[in-house]
């Protein structure tokens, strides 16, 4: 079946997501730059979470380019990813409104972890569909990078509770890491 649909209903959701994340920023009372300091820590998840949100977009679409047609089981695996994406506002949430503490910057990790293990069973439910010689199978290859951010968010969950704010470091030393353009999928297209 065509991948159009899927596309488009994960743009769509992906959109609200960004839409229901900005809505936790709230207005200030006061006028003065000092009113913004209590949002501080709401903004800095926010602005992590919308990296994030942005990252998995990008990805998805890059490995939608390589993907010629989708099944059933893509289908699920890609509803299986966008409910953990739709967590993401939650956590955001309640990760600023609690100025980092462990329990919300834990379950932050988790919901990115079980996000990027979702995201690795959609690319390789792409690749058993579409066979081990396709574009998808070498444009993912041994996802060394994937696999790299399930280890960190592995073990920054438990250091959330020795230091939420190293634990957050971690969660963006990972977000950085996905920041430099992964250009497999698109050398692998233009071959």
């Amino acid at each position: 079946m065509s991948k159009g649909r899927l596309e488009a209903f994960s743009d769509g959701v992906i959109a609200i997501i960004i839409t229901i994340m900005v809505l936790e920023l709230k207005v200030p009372h006061g006028s003065e730059p000092t009113a913004l300091l209590p949002l501080l820590p709401v903004f800095l998840s926010y602005l992590l979470s919308f990296v994030y949100v942005g990252i998995y977009w990008n990805n998805h679409h890059h490995l939608m380019q390589a993907a010629r047609n989708v099944n059933g089981r893509i289908l699920w695996a890609n509803l299986h990813l966008l409910f953990w994406l739709s967590l993401i506002p939650f956590v955001t949430a309640w990760t600023g409104k609690n100025q980092f503490r462990p329990w919300p910057v834990a379950l932050y990790g988790t919901v990115l972890l079980l996000a990027g293990f979702a995201y690795m069973i959609l690319a390789r439910a792409l690749v058993a569909h579409h066979g081990q010689d396709s574009l998808v199978a070498k444009a993912i290859g041994l996802d060394v990078k994937g696999i790299l951010s399930l280890v960190i968010y592995g073990a920054a969950i438990p250091l959330s509770f020795v230091s939420s704010w190293l634990a957050f470091a971690l969660y963006i030393f990972v977000a950085l890491m996905w920041l430099i353009p992964d250009s497999r999928i698109e050398n692998v297209l233009k071959e």
